[in-house]
């Protein structure tokens, strides 16, 4: 798997510095302790709060660092990828940033972070310093396991902490708040992917048509391998196991983790799947969705749930400097507004023509069949939807075809540019959309069938910017309708299918997706728009 970085021995530093270069003017600093102690900080402390201290090995950003705020973290120590910053990195910071009130750790239950953060309060409580420190062990995958991980829960307990340290509460409520809060979150995490560490070799361990449930966020292997299924059917699996692990009442606040590498689309499924199911009465915050506790480049997620009460309400509430933190919001319903009317004009009753009606028929049904063929030309050539988008106006135009004006040629014409420019999405619906309403004005003037085709392909092309030789369905549109003018369906058919298979050897797109596509990539593939056009003229010419 790829990556970008510089030297491996780097990345962390690297990264780091980019955070610092890239934050609010004197938000953020960092010790002159580089590489050996990585510590991230507050650039206005003055310690003159209890200071609230985490941290761990790098490869989850924007944890730790990018807690780092006024209302959350005071400091935060990083180790290197996946491993525990040394006990000397933790005392280093402890000794920078805490003064009279005291420090607070924050520790997610693994042992090397166990070890090391509870040495080095040790070592500060030996020089005089006030520490406590917090395990979070929020983590359901293995519930007889007498050790859970600390995962993304953690956060809740980050927020709380720092609002409380925020507001100059003393370090033992601070500390006990944190306890109390730790104590009542579960997480549960699923990915369909391992993760992959820049610069080692990569092995992935799930098959194609895998996953992994109650996972980590180091990259280990889950509780348990699942087969690849619907997001619906895994976020059921998911709420029922974390509804168990809950007290039968209560509000609860919502952390929706993404794992590092689900994209934005995903996540939003995935919230919308969430609250369709069976936590979701039980949701009254909701924070995310958002890559907050990553792990590296891991195709998965993450739910994490603290029960509420008003203090952890308005503590998960308060507005925070880390711009990593996602604001939490109150569960509420969509709102629907109404669309605004279009003007009101002459209703097109429906008319039956059956040879219309057979043909319209004939076309949609033989674009269907061809919307994988399409899709994968499409893949190769541009965006690999173009079988989907005709297949989408084609289902559209079936599905309204009892309510069009078929002895109507012109008045079917405009419908179908209406019906394409709703349901077609893409430049093609547009396009097409264009091309059939121009051709139903041409037609309502001259009443040739031939003449206002031509019309419409002019003005598609005006507004489109595609010509002939440009590698789109002009390719094969034009000398179609140009022959259909002069020799009928048939050499209307046999021009389109020439023009479309001429594509094939057309070494640049001039227009279109396919034109930021190289030659390389586009050598002996037809344009799938062209190929379209060809299947339309070859079943109106009753050649499919």
């Amino acid at each position: 798997m790829k990556h970008f970085f510089n030297r491996r021995e780097d990345i962390v530093t690297e990264a780091l510095d980019g955070l610092l270069q890239t934050a609010p003017a004197g938000s953020l600093a960092r010790l002159d302790s580089y590489p050996d102690i990585k510590i991230v900080l507050r650039g206005d402390w003055d310690k003159a709060k209890v200071a609230v201290i985490s941290g761990g090995g790098a490869g989850h950003e924007p944890s730790h660092a990018g807690f780092v705020g006024r209302g959350m973290l005071t400091a935060a120590v990083s180790g290197e990828i996946f491993a525990s910053p040394s006990v000397d990195a933790v005392l280093t910071a402890i000794r920078t940033v805490t003064g009279p009130m005291g420090c607070l750790l924050i520790v997610k239950n693994y042992t090397g972070d166990r070890l090391n953060f509870g040495l080095a309060a040790e070592k500060a409580r030996v020089e005089g310093f006030r520490v406590e420190m917090v395990i979070v062990a929020d983590d359901i995958a293995l519930p007889d396991i007498a050790q859970p991980r600390g995962v993304a829960g953690t956060l809740f307990v980050h927020k709380i902490a720092g609002h409380l340290a925020e507001r100059g509460a003393d370090l033992e409520t601070v500390a006990a708040a944190a306890r109390s809060a730790a104590g009542s979150i579960v997480s549960l995490g699923v990915s369909l992917s391992s993760c992959s560490i820049p610069g080692q070799a990569h092995a992935e361990r799930l098959a194609a048509d895998e996953g992994e449930l109650g996972l980590g966020i180091h990259g280990e292997p889950g509780a348990e391998r699942i087969a690849l299924q619907e997001a619906r059917s895994i976020v059921a699996t998911m709420s029922e196991r974390l509804s168990r692990a809950l007290p039968e009442d209560g509000d609860y606040a919502l952390l929706l983790n993404n794992l590092g590498a689900v994209p934005p689309i995903e996540m939003g499924l995935i919230a919308h799947t969430v609250f369709a199911s069976s936590l979701a009465d039980r949701v009254k915050l909701t924070i995310g969705p958002a890559p907050m506790m990553t792990a590296l480049n891991m195709n998965g997620f993450s739910l994490s749930l603290i029960r509420l009460d008003p203090e952890r309400e308005a503590a998960l509430k308060s507005p925070v400097a880390p711009h990593a933190w996602m604001p939490a919001v109150d569960r509420r319903e969509i709102v629907v507004l109404p669309i605004a009317a279009a003007p009101a004009g002459e209703a097109l009753p429906a008319s039956y023509d059956p040879a219309v009606d057979r043909l319209i028929a004939a076309i949609c049904d033989h674009l269907l069949s061809l919307e994988a063929e399409l899709n994968h030309l499409d893949a190769r050539a541009g965006d690999g939807d173009t079988g989907s988008t005709v297949a989408t106006g084609s289902r559209s135009v079936l599905s309204q075809i009892e309510r069009l004006p078929l002895k109507d040629i012109g008045a079917t014409l405009s419908s179908i540019g209406s019906i394409l420019s709703t349901s077609m999405g893409g430049s093609s619906g547009v396009l097409l959309s264009i091309f059939f309403t121009a051709a139903a004005k041409a037609h309502s003037d001259t009443k040739d069938m031939a003449s206002a085709l031509l019309a419409g392909l002019e003005r598609m092309t005006f507004y489109g910017g595609a010509a002939v030789g440009d590698r789109t369905m002009v390719d094969a549109l034009d000398p179609a309708l140009r022959a259909l003018k002069t020799g009928g369906l048939a050499a209307a058919a046999s021009a389109a299918r020439a023009g479309a298979d001429a594509t094939s050897a057309m070494k640049k797109a001039k227009a279109g997706r396919a034109s930021y596509v190289g030659e390389r990539d586009l050598d002996g593939v037809p344009d799938p728009g062209a190929m379209a056009v060809a299947a339309v003229f070859e079943v109106a010419a009753g050649l499919r």
